[in-house]
């Protein structure tokens, strides 16, 4: 790989790489690239409205995907893990969008946070690629859908409306909705999947904290209060509110207070 003059190079290297396994590689080169400073922030570089993606797996829209069941069996666990990995392939792409579309008009770490996050994620979706092949499967095997990069393209402009979309919203449905999973798991004896989910989980309470806390740094720099920042920014680019139940604890601990994201949390305050 050649080496990228700045960030915002990086991300078009990255995001224009067809291939999920070398995407992911290419990620952790240049995360450690970033932790010794050889990787410039600044300047400017256009980037794609979509990543590259390979012949498969199959893209579907949303509404055309076939419904995944709960039960136990082999079939389900490999759709579950192949949708997993689905997921953090577009999270690499998402962190890589981040730093080279935003990071010039942000300070230093902004950039170098969301470097790290991308590199958080490619390891998730090596993880999740060879659990798939040691269950007699792949990633590519199963059709998946590209809602998640959709809400990063309506927020391209709008880096408020990103982070409140991606990370505060999207993203920490995931600390809602994985504990649950895990246990399935666990009571399904797939303990290997269980303690990949489960390194996921602790690592993406950190980047929905990421996100959080770069969103308070905007609301504070445009002299914005966070709940209305937060509810315009959703109210314009996103089709609903979150929705419970809220896996609390986790919020808290990536930044999130109640009152922020739960109407009837704010509710008490005001009454």
């Amino acid at each position: 790989m050649t080496k990228p003059e700045t960030v915002a190079a990086a991300a078009h290297a990255v995001l224009t790489t067809a291939d999920p396994f070398e995407k992911a590689r290419m990620s952790h080169d240049l995360f450690c690239l970033s932790t010794l400073q050889r990787l410039p922030t600044g300047g400017r570089c256009t980037l794609p409205d979509r990543p590259v993606r390979p012949e498969r797996p199959e893209l579907k829209a949303p509404k055309d995907m076939p419904k995944r069941r709960g039960g136990g069996t082999l079939h389900n666990r490999i759709a579950l893990l192949h949708a997993l990995a689905h997921i953090e392939l577009n999270a690499i792409d998402l962190a890589w969008d981040a730093a080279g579309r935003f990071g010039a008009d942000m300070p230093d770490a902004f950039s170098f946070d969301w470097i790290s996050v991308a590199n958080d994620e490619a390891k998730h979706f090596l993880m999740l690629a060879e659990r798939l092949s040691e269950l007699g499967s792949s990633y590519g095997a199963l059709p998946v859908h590209d809602g998640l990069w959709q809400a990063a393209y309506e927020t391209h402009d709008n880096l408020a409306a990103r982070l409140s979309v991606v990370p505060m919203v999207l993203e920490a449905r995931a600390l809602d909705v994985s504990p649950p999973t895990i246990t399935r798991l666990r009571n399904q004896a797939d303990h290997d999947s269980a303690d990949i989910l489960q390194i996921i989980y602790d690592e993406e309470i950190e980047h929905v904290g990421i996100g959080a806390k770069w969103f308070f740094y905007l609301a504070k720099k445009q002299g914005s209060e966070p709940e209305s920042l937060f509810d315009d920014s959703l109210e314009r680019y996103f089709s609903s509110r979150p929705k419970p139940p809220f896996n609390y604890q986790a919020r808290r601990k990536a930044g999130l207070y109640d009152s922020l994201y739960d109407p009837e949390k704010r509710k008490k305050l005001t009454n």
